[in-house]
């Protein structure tokens, strides 16, 4: 490591008590989709401590319009949840730099103890940590830490706090949309350091079958739509044995028995146990390789359902996929942004191997839409995102933080 890495590593390490503490503040907002608000304030507001030219970008009138846009449980209104966009302007030359991470978080079952974080030895716990303000505070340490040690970068960083992943990457689309670009994007989420070229993709569907509701005293002149759906089932289960076969020695991502799936989530049918169920809605979700196109997906769906049905299903079904709709991607894993990043984390002395991620993120759409090299990467473990005890080892957090700063110096160029 040189003189430059050390100072900044030592320049993020000295702050690392006051970033904890950040990270435990925006723990306590609880910024559920639909409510990042306040966080965004906060956020906006610690950019001010920077050398970083902050706005609040609230997203086009008319991103519902938009193809990738995802739909939730909730109609979602963006008047008040902007994303923070925080600009490291450059001297001139070298290649630009996005840096990226969500602040909304998945609901809990215990809404005061999961707001409540607390610290325990190196752990932070609480709804948020892992998924994704920790990786938040990482992106604000590390431009602290290039200001502590008074780097001076050729190119532009910007860093991006954005809303509404947790739906499906609204937030992220609508920065793409608005023009805002660079020459490669690093994305932070769980990946306990490991670098991730390539991602799973993601789509969730909606089954719903017909029947003909009668008396169960007359159940033979109904037709039940909830065996109907059951009968699908194998069928389901066959497809799924034959997208892993598919995917099987994929590359990027060899290292998993099975990276993709088919899941049966909810199902929801009848109104009466007395009563034949007149319909069924099955929602489910397929995970996917870059070996298959997300339309490939939804055309097979559609087949499998057709194959595997009777001549009264055939006529009485529908298939749609009104929500979250995430696409495969993979980048060279060879690509200098990708290389850059390696080395700042062998720097560091972690052990962080380039491959691809059984997750789908907000990363695809900086591949597909924007058009930029993407990489995930951060702290923490996708294992503890939306579960109960919820938490982060926060010296990976300073950790990701320092291997950021190394890469800003290593990709943009020092001016």
């Amino acid at each position: 490591m040189d003189d430059l890495a050390k100072r900044l590593c030592d320049a993020v390490q000295s702050r690392a008590d006051e970033a904890r503490d950040l990270l435990l503040e925006l723990i306590r907002i609880p910024s559920t989709t639909g409510c990042e608000g306040p966080a965004c304030d906060r956020v906006l507001e610690h950019c001010r401590q920077l050398s970083v030219d902050a706005e609040a970008v609230l997203a086009p009138p008319d991103l519902k319009q938009d193809p990738d846009y995802t739909f939730g449980e909730q109609d979602l209104t963006y008047e008040d949840r902007p994303n923070i966009v925080a600009h490291r302007r450059g001297a001139g030359g070298g290649r630009s730099l996005i840096v990226q991470s969500h602040l909304d978080v998945v609901p809990a079952q215990s809404w005061a103890e999961a707001f409540d974080p607390a610290v325990d030895g190196d752990l932070v716990v609480g709804r948020g940590a892992c998924d994704a303000k920790g990786q938040v505070v990482a992106i604000l340490l590390a431009l602290h830490g290039l200001d502590d040690a008074d780097v001076r970068l050729k190119a532009d960083v910007q860093a991006q706090f954005v809303i509404d992943e947790e739906v499906g990457g609204n937030g992220a689309l609508a920065l793409i949309r608005q023009g805002y670009r660079a020459d490669a994007a690093v994305i932070l989420e769980g990946t306990n350091l490991q670098i991730h070229p390539a991602n799973r993709g993601a789509i969730w569907f909606r089954l719903r079958v017909t029947g003909k509701s009668v008396h169960m005293g007359r159940a033979h002149e109904g037709v039940n739509a909830i065996e109907k759906t059951a009968a699908l089932f194998p069928a389901l289960r066959e497809y799924e044995r034959r997208i892993v076969a598919e995917s099987a020695g994929q590359p990027l991502f060899e290292r998993y028995d099975r990276p993709v799936q088919v899941n049966l989530g909810v199902m929801r049918a009848g109104d009466w146990p007395s009563t034949v169920a007149g319909e069924a809605i099955l929602e489910g979700g397929v995970g996917f390789l870059p070996n298959k196109p997300m339309e490939a997906i939804k055309t097979e769906l559609r087949e499998v359902i057709e194959a595997g049905a009777d001549e009264w299903t055939r006529a009485h079904f529908e298939l749609d996929f009104p929500k979250l709709h995430n696409d495969a991607y993979a980048d060279d894993p060879n690509h200098p942004a990708v290389a850059a990043l390696a080395a700042s984390c062998r720097d560091l002395g972690l052990a962080s191997e380039v491959y691809g991620w059984n997750v789908s993120c907000d990363a695809r759409l900086y591949h597909h839409r924007g058009k930029m090299p993407t990489i995930v990467v951060g702290p923490g473990s996708i294992s503890d995102a939306h579960a109960a005890g919820e938490k982060i080892d926060f010296r990976q957090v300073v950790q990701a933080a320092q291997a950021l700063a190394l890469m800003c110096v290593e990709w943009c160029g020092k001016a």
